[in-house]
């Protein structure tokens, strides 16, 4: 069972992902992909309350665990049916990310009918489950990164007037851009998700959420920034330079969480 908890919190947080997208770029192919793994979380959601039902011969409503995931599962049903009638991707997206939030509480908070085998499995899956979506955040960051630097290098480039091989080579301004902010995008909603578990995690495993953790603290600022690029480039309508280098600002600052506050962090081993 615990594996079939892990799948649908994987396949929920994908969801919120194609729905972060498609707030984002309003994308319909990404918002029925997302529609349709949501509606497979809610079909194994509705499997796993029919079970406990049958299993425990009662209403699977009576401990914490049980209340926040059947309150997910009410979250997740009003989405599914609003995602077609209401054409307000923010709703939508808010609705979900809640419902995530509320999930990854539940899983990681087992009531009193839970076994402590069951409950150890899932306080390290769901650290397993965390830095794997920090490790790919970091990835889909540094391509972001990398593409800003093509950027910053060809617009030097075409300033100073230097045409040469180098020019094709780094590809041109629009599609640099472009991907940069794609890249971000996906990394954004992976780091958010994945400091959502680690502090689900943190709360179960010791008992308290380090907040003033620096490399919590750390987290939050990296995410905050990354929030303000993506803000700038689809709400403000912020193109060109210094777009790119508030992206390198933004990945200089991942960096130095990453190697040095772990030096300061009581809480974090690296």
């Amino acid at each position: 069972m615990s594996t079939l908890y892990l799948l649908i919190l994987i396949l929920y947080s994908i969801s919120v992902l194609g729905y972060f997208i498609d707030f984002m770029q309003n994308n319909q192919k990404v918002n029925r992909l997302a529609f349709w793994l949501l509606s497979i979380v809610w079909g194994l959601q509705l499997a796993l309350f029919i079970w406990r039902y049958v299993t425990l011969e009662r209403p699977p409503i009576m401990t914490a665990f049980e209340g926040m995931f059947v309150y997910a599962w009410i979250l997740v049903t009003v989405s599914l049916f609003l995602n077609q009638r209401v054409k307000m991707n923010a709703f939508v997206l808010l609705l979900n990310a809640i419902g995530f939030i509320m999930l990854s509480v539940s899983l990681s908070a087992p009531g009193d009918n839970v076994s402590s085998e069951l409950a150890s499995v899932l306080i390290t899956e769901f650290l397993i489950v965390h830095v794997g979506l920090l490790m790919l955040s970091y990835g889909a960051f540094t391509v972001s990164f990398a593409f800003s630097v093509m950027y910053v290098i060809q617009h030097k480039l075409l300033k100073k007037k230097r045409w040469g091989a180098w020019m094709g080579k780094l590809g041109n301004l629009s599609t640099l851009e472009r991907n940069s902010y794609y890249a971000a995008l996906i990394g954004l909603p992976l780091l958010f998700t994945g400091l959502v578990l680690g502090i689900v995690w943190a709360s179960v495993a010791v008992g308290a959420i380090p907040w003033l953790d620096v490399k919590v603290l750390g987290s939050v600022v990296v995410l905050l920034v990354y929030g303000a690029f993506l803000v700038q480039y689809r709400v403000a309508g912020m193109r060109g330079y210094n777009l790119a280098l508030l992206n390198t600002a933004a990945f200089l600052l991942l960096l130095i969480n990453y190697f040095l506050s772990g030096s300061f962090s009581d809480f974090h081993l690296w």
